[in-house]
């Protein structure tokens, strides 16, 4: 896979611009999950997350010029800070529209199976899933533990799993040390799993 990763962003670094999609692709449950994950309840109520994450993929198509190739890290990141700006603008236009959320009617979510199946792959690289539970509550389960956690607990993981980053990557994003970071990731998880309980 990383070989893979390394080829696709060198024929990208090389003007290939259809080396892009295959990038996309293998990087699309990840896109949902954060989508999911930093939307909250109030716009995944209000947002398609389908539409948020198309919309994403877009403006990377449109701006695959700028990509410069430093690692898989650091293209999760470009995507994911892309998927954090929409959300970001999509939450001001709710506020500033103010728009009631018990008015407006929940925008019908993508739930075919498949699109469960990625978000559960996703979610277990840092939690379990129940063998018998159905992939829909699961999903519901594993976000409602993480809506529960701090800003700070949320963040962490989200970075630290769905991004991939290293420590030490976090620990310049997050203006910490390396050994804060670990710490915090510990407690982070920790809480998650008592949730998740």
């Amino acid at each position: 896979m990383p070989d893979d990763f390394a080829e696709l962003t060198q024929r990208l670094a090389a003007g290939d611009r259809a080396a892009i999609e295959p990038l996309l692709e293998r990087h699309l449950p990840g896109l949902r999950v954060w989508v999911r994950s930093q939307c909250g309840p109030e716009l995944n109520a209000l947002e398609s997350q389908s539409d948020l994450c198309q919309s994403v993929c877009r403006e990377v198509l449109e701006k695959v010029d700028r990509f410069r190739y430093e690692g898989e890290g650091a293209f999760r990141h470009w995507l994911y800070t892309t998927a954090s700006r929409k959300i970001r603008n999509k939450q001001r236009y709710w506020l500033a529209q103010q728009r009631d959320v018990g008015r407006n009617k929940r925008m019908l979510q993508d739930s075919s199976s498949g699109a469960e199946a990625d978000l559960v792959d996703c979610y277990a690289s840092f939690c379990t899933p129940s063998e018998d539970a159905s992939a829909k509550e699961e999903i519901e389960r594993i976000e409602r533990a993480i809506s529960e956690l701090s800003d700070e607990h949320r963040e962490i993981i989200l970075l630290a799993k769905m991004c991939e980053l290293s420590h030490s990557e976090i620990a310049v994003r997050l203006d910490r040390s390396e050994g804060a970071v670990r710490a915090l990731l510990f407690r982070a998880l920790a809480s998650l799993a008592s949730k998740m309980q």
